[in-house]
């Protein structure tokens, strides 16, 4: 479930795997290899600033544009 108190400018991880057209493993591994800071919320239910999930969502369009 997703939190209802998300700060503005702030996705869940839900809504930052559908921004990057991928599933919630591939956001832990985003996670895990540093392209991806959790900016907030909890360990369970991390949040991710919309500047950072742009940013990727940009460079992979770039790359698989490529």
């Amino acid at each position: 479930m997703e939190s209802l108190n998300i700060r503005p400018g702030h996705l869940t991880a839900h809504q930052a795997a559908q921004q990057l057209g991928i599933g919630l493993g591939g956001v832990r591994k985003l996670v895990q290899r540093g392209k991806l800071t959790r900016s907030g919320g909890s360990p369970r239910q991390p949040w991710y600033a919309v500047p950072d999930v742009a940013a990727l969502a940009a460079d992979r369009r770039t790359t698989n544009a490529a």
